[in-house]
């Protein structure tokens, strides 16, 4: 149906890439190759000596926005390195702005939207054009200016105290410049004090997933994560796969791995799309030690309100041709830029448009993902028990094959396909790395 146009931030692409072609060409030519250390490290900016940190937050009508913003903000050892975007999808006439502080600036400039103003940029627009979290987090990734390091996480986040410091020192302990540290996170009841100490030290990890839905709409979702003590200690542990709730890399994964435009009402499948478009590039995943940030579910609210919040299927009615109708086209477009359409389902059922600016890499195929983590997309079943060899034996087995440059685990020197361990018992036991 016809709405106004809505004007977007351009993505972020300097002058000075322009004779390469852009900034996506000079970084390995848009996926045709794995970028090199040196062109990864064109991108990042510092402030004060120290890397810069963009924090991207997607908020529908969230009345926790600003809590978490401030968060944010307050609990940095270096905030002055931090700059926050925040997509409002507000209804003007009932809610209040994420940007708004309690009481103007000039009675009480010492507020954090105050203090930091010039590192808040708000996208405000009006809460009837949101058309899911895809959509609003492709805005937040526009808005993206060159910081070193790029953060993705919800409207409704606690942080612990001197995050950024803790959260740096997990990445760079990977010792891999294509690692992404991501997670669904832990809930915030019992997991800090209210000064933002931790008092938690389990950790999630993404290692259980499973295909969902029916008929053209069945997608690969990733279901509750196992949380526990780590084996592993002064690194992150890898995992396969990818969250969309925290996300925390360097800048040029969002640049390589923009969100896809082009995906109205997905919800589920947004994770699946990043996640396997980012394994293609040559990024890898991983959980860190301990949790930098904790998430407010409606389930353990003891005060209720989170159960009592607006989603954006609160707009379903926006479309005359029948919203279902457009969930089907998008989830077609995004299994099939995946390679996960059943073979019944042809090319030209789909939307081709963009389809190298948010489509696959070729550092690595999407058949050596779903083969090495038990994934059959024909069937769409998967093997059972992955969370068995993710954790210390994934580590045991991967890290060896990590690039001596950092970049990336070098995906062509390993072989393994993940069988249920139930069936077949653990055969990766079976691998060189475990008869050292």
């Amino acid at each position: 149906d016809q709405i106004d146009d809505i004007y977007v931030p351009k993505f972020y692409d300097p002058s000075e890439f322009q004779p390469y072609g852009g900034i996506r060409s000079y970084l390995g030519k848009n996926g045709e190759r794995l970028m090199t250390l040196a062109e990864a490290k064109t991108i990042g900016s510092y402030v004060d000596g120290r890397e810069t940190i963009y924090v991207a937050i997607a908020s529908y009508r969230d009345f926790q926005c600003k809590q978490t913003v401030e968060s944010i903000m307050s609990r940095a050892v270096f905030p002055q390195r931090v700059r926050i975007a925040v997509v409002d999808q507000l209804d003007f006439e009932h809610d209040k702005p994420c940007s708004e502080p309690e009481v103007p600036c000039t009675q009480n400039p010492d507020q954090i939207l105050c203090k930091y103003k010039s590192q808040l940029d708000f996208y405000t627009m009006d809460a009837s054009y949101a058309v899911g979290p895809v959509f609003a987090r492709h805005l937040g990734h526009r808005m993206y200016r060159g910081e070193y390091f790029a953060m993705q996480c919800d409207a409704h986040v606690d942080f612990v105290k001197d995050w950024d410091v803790t959260v740096i020192e997990a990445w760079k302990s990977a010792k891999n410049e294509m690692g992404v540290l991501t997670a669904y996170l832990s809930d915030v009841n019992g997991s800090m004090d209210e000064e933002g100490n931790l008092k938690k030290f389990s950790r999630p990890i993404m290692c259980k997933s499973d295909y969902e839905g029916y008929g053209v709409t069945k997608h690969l979702r990733h279901g509750q994560q196992p949380e526990g003590i780590t084996r592993i200690h002064g690194e992150p542990s890898l995992e396969p796969f990818w969250a969309a709730g925290f996300s925390f890399s360097r800048g040029h994964f969002v640049l390589n791995v923009p969100y896809d435009q082009h995906l109205p009402w997905i919800f589920q499948g947004e994770e699946i799309s990043i996640g396997l478009r980012g394994f293609t590039y040559g990024y890898d995943y991983y959980t860190p030690e301990h949790s930098v940030c904790f998430h407010y579910y409606a389930k353990k609210d003891e005060t209720g309100k989170r159960n009592k919040v607006h989603t954006f299927w609160e707009n379903s009615g926006m479309y005359k041709s029948n919203n279902r109708a457009v969930e089907k086209g998008g989830m077609k477009r995004l299994n099939g830029i995946l390679n996960m359409n059943p073979s019944s389902i042809k090319e030209d059922e789909w939307m081709h448009d963009d389809i190298e600016f948010y489509g696959l890499g070729k550092v690595r195929t999407t058949q050596k993902f779903f083969e090495t983590f038990g994934i059959d997309t024909e069937t769409q079943k998967t093997q059972d028990h992955l969370c068995r060899f993710v954790g210390i034996n994934m580590q045991k087995a991967w890290k060896p094959h990590l690039r001596e440059n950092t970049m990336g685990i070098n995906y062509d020197e390993i072989s393994f396909k993940f069988q249920d361990p139930d069936i077949y018992g653990s055969t990766w036991e079976n691998l060189p790395e475990f008869k050292k």
